[in-house]
């Protein structure tokens, strides 16, 4: 006897066992999600090393991919060797050489930067503590000796917190806590560091093989969906890498730009410790909108606190990143980002507001990328029914909608504009009654 998949008792015995399986994972979730939330972070350090090959892969796909078609390919062309499967294993061997190259180099230049100029700036500053206090607390004392109770109350918490400081340094008992957290802290970054060159020999087999990867996943989503449906999913997919990859990469090179340009202009400022706040303004500036305050901040706290006799160099320092900022936000951004992710800005703070309150500073990072997918998907959604209804899609003729009827779109008119340039008819407009057939709900007056 040939089982039958649409017997009404199998669907009943299948919605049976989905709703008892629902019923034991919400449980779990209520009562137990301690150990889910345990299991979840155990899962993620065994797989840690191939996500971060992941990532590497496909942040470092457009190196290569630049690299194969407008270098290597070229240049095979110039020298007339015809294409084969052998030429394109070699032009993917060199490009992964290279491009893993110029990564690596990357890496070492940064850490060359961190290990010859901002660890001893930050030794330094450490060493001179004491007297960056002092001398602090006696510019407050000059600042404040008109208002004596005021710098009376403003020495004594500032002598009080750095008194407070000074002992935590000297009692070992209070400190050896620290020294516990330093080590895991150490451990930890060891093991980050080892996930990491994993992760880097991962990805070299993943950009060796990008092409089959991504026919399979297409085959998998063929073989998964019906044929519309599927072409529908690889689309957005396509979108949502385009618009990832858009972001994140045009970021970071916006990024080191920004951080050298602020080294040149500190330097030429005789800003204390030009390379460590500029490698602070640099890497905050990946955190859209808030980042360069995130970064201007503390950094011009810095500065008056090394040199509190000279205030002008604080402000100094504080006009040029606006300047900076303002050059960024004009001109290099949008020449480097164009319009990577469609979001006003109403929009990119609400992302960067909901996501880093969900995730912190990675949230702040991917969540403008993230949530200018979820809005383009809203969009089309909308755009789509809109079009079925034989309804227009234009946000700007919604703004001033009265109704609509089979006449088309009917506008609310103010009673000193004459109607007729409006192409309206006034009677309906104003004596039709609202009903659910013929009104729309007011949309919201940001663009789509």
């Amino acid at each position: 006897m040939k089982f039958k998949f649409n017997n009404k008792y199998f669907r009943w015995g299948m919605t049976a066992f989905i709703v008892i399986a629902a019923s034991i994972v919400f449980y779990y979730l209520m009562f137990h999600h301690s150990n889910i939330k345990a299991g979840i972070a155990m899962a993620t350090d065994i797989v840690m090393p191939v996500m971060l090959g992941l990532v590497m892969a496909y942040l470092l796909t457009p190196i290569l991919n630049f690299l194969e078609d407008k270098i290597l390919v070229p240049l095979c062309n110039i020298w007339e060797i015809k294409e084969s499967a052998k030429r394109n294993s070699i032009i993917r061997g060199i490009g992964i050489l290279v491009t893993d190259f110029l990564f690596i180099s990357l890496i070492y230049l940064l850490v060359a930067m961190l290990l010859s100029q901002i660890i001893p700036s930050i030794q330094n500053i450490v060493g001179n503590f004491e007297s960056y206090t002092s001398n602090f607390i006696k510019w407050l004392d000059q600042l404040l000796e008109d208002n004596p109770e005021v710098g009376t109350y403003v020495t004594q918490t500032v002598n009080k917190y750095s008194d407070e400081l000074e002992k935590l340094m000297n009692d070992f008992t209070k400190i050896s806590p620290l020294i516990k957290t330093v080590s895991l802290s150490v451990i930890n970054v060891l093991g980050v560091l080892w996930d990491s060159i994993i992760g880097f020999v991962i990805s070299i087999y993943v950009l060796a093989s990008k092409e089959k990867f991504a026919g399979q996943a297409k085959k998998i989503v063929y073989a998964v969906f019906e044929k519309n449906t599927a072409n529908i999913v690889i689309r957005n997919f396509r979108f949502t890498h385009q618009t990832f990859i858009g972001f994140i990469s045009g970021k970071i090179l916006d990024s080191i730009i920004i951080g050298i340009l602020c080294f040149i202009g500190t330097s030429i400022l005789h800003t204390p410790y030009a390379a460590l706040v500029s490698v602070i303004i640099g890497v905050t500036n990946v955190i859209p909108f808030f980042g360069p305050y995130l970064g201007a901040i503390p950094c011009g706290v810095l500065v008056l606190v090394v040199d509190p006799g000279h205030p002008l160099n604080c402000v100094y320092f504080l006009l040029f990143i606006l300047i900076l900022q303002q050059f960024d936000g004009n001109i290099l951004g949008p020449k480097i980002l164009g319009s990577s992710t469609g979001l006003t800005g109403f929009w990119v703070i609400s992302s960067i507001t909901l996501f880093g309150g969900l995730f912190g500073v990675l949230g702040m990072i991917i969540g403008v990328p993230i949530f200018a997918v979820i809005y383009a998907a809203i969009k089309s959604l909308v755009n789509t029914s809109l079009q079925k209804k034989a309804l227009p899609c234009e946000t700007k003729k919604y703004q001033n909608l009265d109704y609509i009827d089979e006449d088309g779109l009917h506008e609310s008119v103010p009673e000193k504009k004459n109607s007729k340039n409006r192409n309206i008819n006034p009677a309906k407009s104003e004596h039709k009654p609202m009903t659910e057939e013929n009104s729309v709900p007011d949309t919201d007056r940001t663009d789509s």
